[in-house]
C-alpha cells in the first residue's frame, strides 16, 4: 500500500489507528469533501492488524440476528429485543456504504470481503428452548426479522447445520433459529480495500510505524499530534484541526492525554480471547453457518460461544470460541503496562466501583484463564459432538477493552459495546469499546459527523451527498417497514447477498 515517508506539518484531519473505524470515517469524509487533507497514523507496519484483522474478530456482520446477549429475557418471560433492533438497523448503514462503493467501482468485487452466510441461534435444555421460542415469536413478528425460521426438530436442524446435531443424544430438547440473509465479513480485507482506494486520491496519506505519544491542544485550538518513528526512532509531529482517535484499546490513553473534560473518569477493562480453529476442508465444507449459543453466566458479550464459518483469503475455515481471558494489554501487540498506565486520579473511583460490583465477571475470567485445553475442547463438543481434538488448533483472538465510565448514579459502571466521546468544541473524537464495533463502523462514522461536523450537514453542504451514499439517512428503519425492505433488497443485489 502506498505511503508517504515525510510527515506533513499540517492536515485538516489526523486519524490515529489504521483499522476499520479510521478507514470508514476517512472514506466517508473524502466522499463528502474531496478537498480535505487527511493523514492516518499507525504504529504497526500495515493496516488492520489488531481488532480489525479477520482472525481477530468474529466477522459476523453483527446484524443481531443470532447473538442472544442482545436479547435478554425479562422477569415475565418475554424477551427485550430493543438492543437487537438498534444493532440490526445500524448494520444496514454499513451495507449501504459498501453498496455505494461497489457501484462506484471503489470496491471492484464485494466478495473480496463479504459473503452470504446464514446466522443461527442454537440452544438445548427445556428452559433455553422456552427462551428461544419466545425470542423467535417476538423477533419474527417485527419486519426487521422477516424470514427468520425456527425449529425444535432435530432432523430439520441437522439439515441446516449437520455438525451440531451429529452424535447428539436422542431426547434432549433442542431449538434453533435461522436467517439465511446473514453474512460473513472479513473486516481486515475491507480495511485494506478502503485504504487502497483512499491512497489513490490526492489529499490522503497513511503513515506506518508511527507511534503516537501525545496529543495536545494549541493556542489556536488546533491539535499537535506527537509521535516517534518506530523504525528510525525520530520524533515527529503534525498539527490538525480535527483528530479522530480510533486506535482500539490504545484510544483510552490518548483520550486521557488530550485532556478534554469529556474524557475524565473513563477507564478500560481488557479482555483477551482464544479461538479453536479448523482448516480441514472436509469439515469446514459441511458447516455453512454462524451458530451462536447462550453466554455463560457473568461472561462479557465477546465471550458468547459460536461455531463460525469464516472465509478469509479464499480459504474457508471454522472458528469456535472465543474463550475469554485476562491480560493487562489494551492491544494484542500492546504492553503489559497498558492497563496500569491508564489509571489516573479521575478514574480510580469508577474503576474501583466497577471492580466491587463485577465479581461475577472477575470469577468468570479467572475460571477461563485456568481452563485446561481439554476443558476448552469439551466446550466445543457441546456444539460439535463429533469434533476430534487433532483437527483443531489454538489461535489468539483480538484484545478487547470494555469501557469503564463515570455515572450519575454510581462512581462507575462497566459498559459493553462502543462509545464515542467528543470534545465540546467538536475538534476531537475518540472511540472506545468493543463489539459490535466493526459491523457498525458506518453508523459510528455518522455519529462523528453529527457530533463534530453538524454545521456541514445542511442542504447546501454535505447533506445531499450523504443521502446519496446512505439513502436511508434520517429514516428510522425500525419503524419504516417499506424503507427497510427496499434498502435490504437493493444492497443484497449489489453485494451479492441472499435476500428473503
Amino acid at each position: 500500500m502506498p505511503t508517504s515517508t515525510q510527515i506533513p506539518e499540517r492536515a485538516d484531519i489526523v486519524m490515529v489507528g489504521a483499522g476499520i473505524m479510521s478507514a470508514t470515517l476517512a472514506t466517508l469524509l473524502k466522499e463528502l469533501e474531496p478537498s480535505l487533507k487527511i493523514v492516518v497514523l499507525e504504529t504497526l507496519k500495515d493496516c488492520a492488524q489488531e481488532s480489525s484483522n479477520g482472525w481477530n474478530n468474529a466477522g459476523t456482520g453483527h446484524a443481531a440476528n443470532c447473538e442472544m446477549n442482545y436479547t435478554p429475557a425479562r422477569s415475565d418471560g418475554t424477551v427485550d429485543i430493543s438492543k437487537a433492533l438498534e444493532v440490526n438497523t445500524e448494520f444496514d448503514i454499513s451495507r449501504q456504504l459498501w453498496a455505494y462503493l461497489v457501484k462506484k467501482g471503489a470496491i471492484p468485487n464485494p466478495q473480496a470481503f463479504i459473503n452470504p452466510c446464514p446466522h443461527m441461534s442454537f440452544v438445548w435444555g427445556e428452559d433455553n428452548v422456552n427462551y428461544l421460542r419466545q425470542r423467535f415469536k417476538q423477533m419474527s413478528s417485527h419486519h426487521c426479522y422477516h424470514g427468520m425460521e425456527y425449529s425444535e426438530d432435530p432432523a430439520q436442524i441437522e439439515q441446516w447445520t449437520p455438525l451440531i446435531m451429529e452424535g447428539r443424544s436422542d431426547g434432549e430438547p433442542v431449538a434453533a433459529t435461522r436467517i439465511v440473509s446473514g453474512s460473513d465479513v472479513d473486516y481486515g480485507a475491507l480495511t485494506h480495500l478502503l485504504f487502497d482506494h483512499l491512497s489513490q486520491q490526492s489529499g490522503f496519506e497513511i503513515h506506518y510505524l508511527k507511534h503516537v505519544q501525545d496529543i495536545t491542544r494549541q493556542n489556536d485550538n488546533r491539535w499537535c499530534v506527537e509521535m516517534h518513528d518506530t523504525h528510525s526512532k525520530h520524533h515527529e509531529s503534525i498539527q490538525a484541526g480535527f483528530v479522530f482517535i480510533g486506535a482500539g484499546g490504545g484510544a483510552i490513553e490518548l483520550l486521557q492525554k488530550s485532556g478534554i473534560p469529556e474524557g475524565h473518569g473513563y477507564g478500560g477493562f481488557p479482555v483477551s480471547g482464544i479461538w479453536l480453529r479448523c482448516d480441514i476442508d472436509s469439515i469446514s465444507e459441511r458447516h455453512h453457518a454462524k451458530v451462536y449459543g447462550k453466554a455463560a453466566h457473568g461472561s462479557p458479550p465477546m465471550s458468547v460461544p459460536h461455531l463460525d464459518t469464516r472465509l478469509i483469503g479464499d480459504k474457508k475455515s471454522l472458528l469456535f470460541g472465543p474463550y475469554a481471558g485476562f491480560s493487562s494489554r489494551f492491544l494484542k501487540q500492546g504492553s503489559l503496562t497498558d492497563m496500569f498506565r491508564s489509571v489516573r486520579p479521575d478514574n480510580v473511583l469508577p474503576m474501583l466501583d466497577v471492580a466491587k460490583d463485577n465479581w461475577q465477571l472477575t470469577e468468570y475470567l479467572v475460571s477461563q484463564v485456568l481452563q485446561s485445553k481439554s476443558h476448552q475442547f469439551e466446550m466445543l463438543r457441546q456444539y460439535y459432538p463429533m469434533a476430534r481434538h487433532h483437527d483443531w488448533t489454538h489461535a489468539v483472538a483480538g484484545q478487547r477493552v470494555q469501557i469503564i465510565k463515570p455515572s450519575h448514579e454510581k462512581a462507575g459502571v462497566l459498559e459493553f459495546g462502543t462509545e464515542l466521546i467528543a470534545s465540546s468544541n467538536h475538534s476531537l473524537a475518540a472511540l472506545l469499546g468493543a463489539s459490535p464495533g466493526a459491523s457498525t463502523a458506518a453508523f459510528i462514522a455518522l455519529e462523528v459527523l453529527e457530533k463534530c461536523f453538524a454545521d456541514k450537514l445542511t442542504d447546501d453542504g454535505w447533506l445531499p451527498q450523504l443521502k446519496t451514499i446512505i439513502p436511508t439517512y434520517g429514516i428510522d428503519l425500525k419503524t419504516d417497514k417499506e424503507a427497510c425492505y427496499d434498502t435490504r433488497k437493493q444492497t443484497a443485489a449489489t453485494l451479492n447477498l441472499d435476500f428473503v
